[in-house]
């Protein structure tokens, strides 16, 4: 397209995306100290007989990591900080919301950094929160061009496709610089259990100590980053006060409308007002050393692979170079390039037990990323590499394998989203991070490194959980061709196919032939 036939298209564009506000005051700001806070004096009080190390327990229960995050909200008295990739609607994204404006009815300052995409259409609903005087948000790496509708954004992302299919994938939720919450799960019904066709099985890990001070100066780096813009830049007209106090009463009456029609469900939810676990947790904490590691945030305006400093992965690198005898990672979303493969098989090669726990074809949420891993299977294989496929779970719609996985793993359309790495059975990374070349080189990513064989013991029980024959395929080389062994009904057996329908073949299929590797 010549720059005189682009014009009038560009011009259209900038019509449908509708005005925005030309002057809205941007301040850098950082954590709050948190000095006048009692939580998080406590919290200090707390951890001073542990000499700087931090305290962790994992969240791998839907209903806790809901839990947390409510309790969370509760407990802060100075600033909550919440930074994430997807927040869905949902009767679990209403109730947090609706705590998150009672906290800041009480004086809490909250800061929302949410990628870009997040938003689609949905700018002028999510400032309307913005409209509270205690509530800022931010978009990371927005588009500037066709924000109106999905034809016109989807339009302007390719007219800076470079750019726009790098986003920021960190989850991380911190209450006064003093917990937080780090792991795979975005904000969802989905993430949660109450979703009835879709369960994400995920880990996250409660954090709290020094640990959140290090994960504040991560927000910071985002939220003061010229990649990060406040919201209100993006409409047409500011929302009043009276738009927020309209939105409340209709936040309270939809809440009342789900109660009402799901009461199973709504009390499940609200577990946390009757049955608060948070003082139970913080007697559970695991007290440890750790580094809290994050791809910076201009790792997003490379013209090419980004610089290693940049990376997540280079702070990562001592650890994968390191480990000596086992080597556990889970990852969704698995691609591992041809850079990953010469890691992987080399550390099987030296001697190291490797194993792999990811989604089989019939589970992912993504068979084009699946397409993207099933080439490397037989190569990972030859070198001793273990490889386990989670089965998809059973409901309405069928499926195999059984229904529950000590509590987490249950629905009608279960999915691995849990990523994790155990290192010789002493430390644990658990993060945002997939092994893919999407998480390595074009998303940010964040996550926790511990030093501990006894929660790597926590994070190992839950992998071998998940790896199981009757959870998982166990991928296997028999005469130079794929098997999947799987057990059913207590008997092992063998599948000569690999499980799932035409249509993720498909999709799988294609993303080999159109070259999506490094996008994947």
């Amino acid at each position: 397209m010549s720059p005189k036939q682009a014009l009038p298209l560009l011009l259209l564009l900038g019509l449908l995306a509708g005005c925005a506000t030309s002057q809205v005051p941007y301040r850098p700001s950082q954590v709050l100290p948190a000095n006048d806070s009692g939580f998080a004096q406590s919290i200090r009080d707390q951890a001073a007989a542990h000499q700087g190390r931090s305290g962790f327990r994992l969240l791998p229960n839907s209903t806790e990591a809901f839990m947390a995050r409510a309790e969370l909200i509760r407990n802060a008295q100075s600033s909550l900080d919440l930074q994430y990739y997807i927040v869905h609607d949902g009767i679990s994204t209403r109730m947090l919301v609706d705590e998150l404006l009672q906290a800041a009815d009480r004086g809490v300052r909250i800061r929302i950094l949410l990628d870009d995409t997040t938003s689609d259409g949905l700018d002028q609903i999510i400032a309307t929160l913005a409209a509270h005087p205690q509530i800022q948000i931010r978009l990371f790496n927005p588009l500037h061009l066709g924000r109106s509708t999905g034809l016109t954004r989807t339009m302007g992302r390719l007219f800076n496709l470079s750019q726009q299919h790098r986003r920021m994938h960190n989850k991380l939720w911190l209450a006064d610089n003093s917990a937080a919450i780090v792991g795979g799960r975005n904000l969802g019904d989905e993430y949660f259990d109450a979703e009835p066709n879709l369960n994400f099985t995920d880990i996250d890990m409660l954090s709290m100590g020094p640990v959140a001070e290090q994960l504040g100066h991560s927000f910071d780096q985002y939220w003061n980053s010229a990649l990060s813009r406040p919201v209100e830049e993006f409409l047409s007209h500011a929302p009043s006060a009276g738009d927020l106090r309209n939105t409340r009463l209709r936040l309270e009456e939809s809440l009342q409308d789900s109660r009402r029609q799901n009461q199973a469900l709504y009390r499940q939810l609200m577990t946390y007002q009757r049955q608060p676990r948070m003082q139970t947790w913080r007697k559970e904490l695991i007290w440890a050393w750790n580094q809290a590691l994050w791809d910076a945030p201009t790792k997003v305006l490379a013209k090419g692979d980004p610089d290693p400093h940049l990376l997540l992965t280079t702070q990562l690198a001592p650890e994968l170079k390191g480990v000596s005898k086992e080597l556990i990672m889970v990852s969704a979303y698995f691609v591992p390039g041809q850079p990953g493969l010469v890691y992987l098989t080399g550390r099987a090669d030296a001697g190291v037990s490797v194993s792999l726990l990811t989604n089989s074809l019939e589970a992912t949420d993504v068979p084009v990323v699946h397409g993207g891993y099933a080439p490397y299977r037989k190569a990972l294989l030859e070198h001793g590499v273990k490889l386990y496929e989670l089965r998809r779970q059973p409901g309405e719609r069928g499926g195999s394998g059984p229904r529950l996985f000590h509590g987490v793993l249950h629905g009608s359309d279960s999915s691995l989203h849990s990523k994790a790495m155990i290192f010789d059975q002493r430390k644990s990374f658990i993060g945002s991070f997939n092994f893919d070349p999407r998480s390595v080189l074009w998303n940010t990513e964040v996550g926790v490194l511990v030093d501990s064989p006894e929660l790597a013991g926590h994070v190992r029980d839950l992998a071998q959980q998940g790896m199981a024959p009757s959870l998982s395929y166990e991928v296997k080389l028999e005469d130079g061709k794929l098997t999947w062994v799987t057990e059913d009904q207590g008997r092992l057996h063998s599948l000569d196919h690999e499980p799932g329908n035409w249509w993720r073949r498909i999709n799988a299929w294609l993303s080999t032939r159109i070259g999506l590797e490094r996008m994947l």
